[in-house]
């Protein structure tokens, strides 16, 4: 039987990262650190941009290297770096500044090299250099807070002046009585000498609530939190405390995971998927930035920002719905005394980005260190910084992460969770999620396994202007059938038709001729899609990826696919379904609106999005020509429609 089960914590190590940092390179930092400035400094140590981090997780080993160029179509895509033989022994990378100035940022350039070895043109593509560490610290934090782990108790089964203290049940059973049941169903030990009872905790099996004492509310508590309930109401109907209330939430959340764990992790480990269309988006939710007891006296002068934007990022499968990840870009374990630490360690201070293990966070990547003798950093400045992070520290714990970083990761995971040869990728033109598809997917992409589509709407349109337009487009798709000879038709299939024929003219990619040969560049081509949206109307397509290798037909097969309604209509029921993620409310301020019922704690926010992707990947039917199912039956990993209490009492 199983154990009963607990969510993971700081301290629990379920990916091992092995720092990048030898001991003779961290010797010599720390020599070095106040003998030359910062930026001559950071110089020294600039082979970490292409030096792999090394992760152990599920007993494999992975390599997390992901700085290289982004762009598709040039020769250097997600090659490693190389230094050629030729005259100047040029490398395929060189390290440059942004134009702003601000040395501890790098970007990755493409050389121009010429090599006839090499197929293709570079074409002098620029990407931001980020920190492999801090993608593996990135991916370590979602796999932590999704992963529930056994709860392994520590018994004590003697009195103190017990002569057997090293014996216990389970080896020596002969030295303990049995002492029937405890009132969870457990079993009870007494032992032989000191007389001293011991109850076991209970398997999984044996009591499914256990060290719940309300667990009678659990049923009604979820129905309330997926109903947009306001936590206040919700403590009301239910007749508990709000500390009962978060830690009923904690519960089902683990519930959820543990739910996922064996009907989603398990079943797609064993799933094969020929070709799978991946919609992607971010959602966009303002964090009440609340400060900690004791920092809200009418002496406090220091504000920090009220609404913090916050970003989760939702993938789904656009064919079925089916939600495969939801992650906050939020880190609410972290804490200054980390970094800090951090920073002294490793002088990170005196390092670029792409270096420093807390790259990922925005604002404070290290932690302000009083100027060097040979620093070009004065000591008013130290002390902005230094009063800055001051300042911040007397709000809510946690800060915020790059969503660039949280994307990489985010779909890192996606890619072994899933089992697929050909994957397709619809985003919007979101840069962060962008570089992060083209980072972890390279290899895929390189060898057209991969695709990359954009689907832009304008979502200032009415509802009313977007019903017509749907409208129009279908009644135009209908009359060049007609005019063409295909009356019998579905839309669908006359979609396909009309974009065969525009295809046989219109390319994603544009072709330039040089004296070394031609190649393929992205032409930013967009075409206005045949089937409007219901409720966006007409919406514009794009790829990103070179098609050029396939005929007009299957491009159109490709491209009558193209959809992020998957993703959007989960953006949506969480605005509808979950009280603290809801849309700001109208007020008579400045700026008509008001944020006072916003998530104050985004590990309580990524919680409520769990449990809603969990009730709408397996509880919640949608009407489809072959009739209601749920996402999960969709996508072929269940056969059943389950209920909220098949999750919270894993049946």
């Amino acid at each position: 039987m199983a154990l009963q089960k607990r969510l993971s914590s700081k301290d629990d190590v379920i990916v091992e990262i092995i720092p990048p940092v030898s001991e003779e390179e961290l010797k010599e930092r720390h020599n070095n650190y106040h003998l030359i400035p910062p930026k001559k400094f950071a110089f020294e140590y600039r082979g970490h941009l292409h030096r792999p981090v090394t992760i152990r997780w599920k007993e494999r080993t992975f390599e997390i290297q992901l700085n290289h160029c982004i762009n598709p179509f040039c020769k250097s895509y997600f090659l490693p770096q190389k230094r050629y033989e030729t005259k100047g022994k040029p490398s395929r990378y060189k390290l440059g500044t942004p134009s702003n100035g601000d040395w501890s940022v790098k970007q990755i350039y493409c050389n121009t090299v010429p090599d006839s070895t090499e197929v293709g043109m570079s074409l002098n593509c620029k990407s931001l250099a980020l920190s492999n560490w801090s993608i593996a610290d990135e991916i370590s934090r979602l796999v932590r807070i999704n992963t529930p782990l056994d709860n392994k108790p520590q018994y004590i089964f003697h009195k103190e002046e017990c002569p057997f203290q090293k014996n216990d049940p389970f080896v020596h059973p002969n030295t303990f009585y049995k002492q029937g049941l405890s009132s969870t169903g457990s079993q009870r030990y007494q032992c032989k000498s000191c007389k001293k009872k011991t109850s076991l905790t209970p398997k999984r099996e044996e009591s499914i609530t256990y060290n719940q004492k309300r667990h009678d509310v659990l049923h009604l508590f979820a129905k309330l939190l997926l109903n947009k309930t306001p936590i206040s109401r919700a403590c009301d109907i239910l007749d508990i405390g709000k500390g009962t209330y978060y830690e009923k939430l904690k519960f089902l959340y683990r519930r959820c995971l543990e739910f996922l764990e064996r009907h989603e992790t398990n079943k797609l480990s064993k799933t094969k998927f020929s070709e799978i269309w991946l919609s992607t988006d971010q959602m966009l939710y303002y964090l009440s930035n609340e400060r900690k007891k004791g920092m809200g006296s009418k002496n406090f002068d220091d504000l920090d920002e009220l609404n913090f934007q916050t970003r989760i990022i939702i993938t789904s499968d656009a064919n079925s719905r089916y939600v495969f990840r939801s992650d906050i870009a939020y880190d609410w374990d972290i804490n200054f005394s980390d970094i800090e630490e951090d920073t002294k360690f490793f002088k990170s201070d005196h390092l670029n980005d792409l270096m420093k293990r807390y790259a990922r966070i925005i604002k404070f990547k290290h932690f302000p260190q009083p100027p060097t003798q040979n620093d070009t950093q004065s000591k008013s400045e130290y002390n902005s910084l230094l009063r800055k992070v001051k300042q911040r520290e007397k709000y809510k714990h946690g800060l915020h992460v790059s969503p660039t970083y949280t994307a990489i990761a985010h779909f890192w995971l996606i890619k072994h969770l899933l089992n697929v040869s050909e994957w397709r990728f619809v985003t919007d033109q979101d840069k962060s999620l962008m570089s992060a598809i083209y980072r972890v997917f390279g290899k895929e992409i390189r060898l057209s396994d991969a695709h990359h589509f954009l689907c832009q709407t304008d979502k200032a349109k009415s509802r009313t202007q977007s019903t017509r337009e749907y409208q129009q487009a279908l009644a135009d798709l209908q009359n060049w059938g007609i005019e063409k000879g295909y009356e019998q038709e579905s839309a669908k299939q006359l979609a396909i038709l009309q974009l065969e024929e525009l295809f046989r003219t219109h390319k994603f990619h544009e072709v330039k001729h040089t004296s070394k040969g031609s190649f393929n560049t992205y032409a930013d081509n967009p075409i206005e899609h045949p089937l409007a949206s219901p409720d966006r109307g007409y919406r514009w397509i794009d790829c990103t990826t070179d098609l050029s290798s396939l005929e007009p037909l299957n491009i159109a097969k490709l491209a009558v696919n193209v959809s992020d309604q998957s993703t959007d209509a989960f953006i949506q029921l969480i605005r509808r379904r979950l009280s603290p993620l809801e849309r700001p409310i109208h007020s008579a301020k400045a700026d008509k609106k008001n944020y006072m019922y916003s998530n104050s704690n985004p590990e309580y926010a990524q919680m409520a999005v769990t449990i809603l992707r969990t009730y709408y990947n397996f509880c919640f039917p949608i009407k489809t020509k072959s009739g209601k199912k749920t996402p999960a039956q969709r996508l072929g990993i269940t056969d059943k429609q389950f209920d909220l209490k098949d999750i919270i009492y894993l049946r």
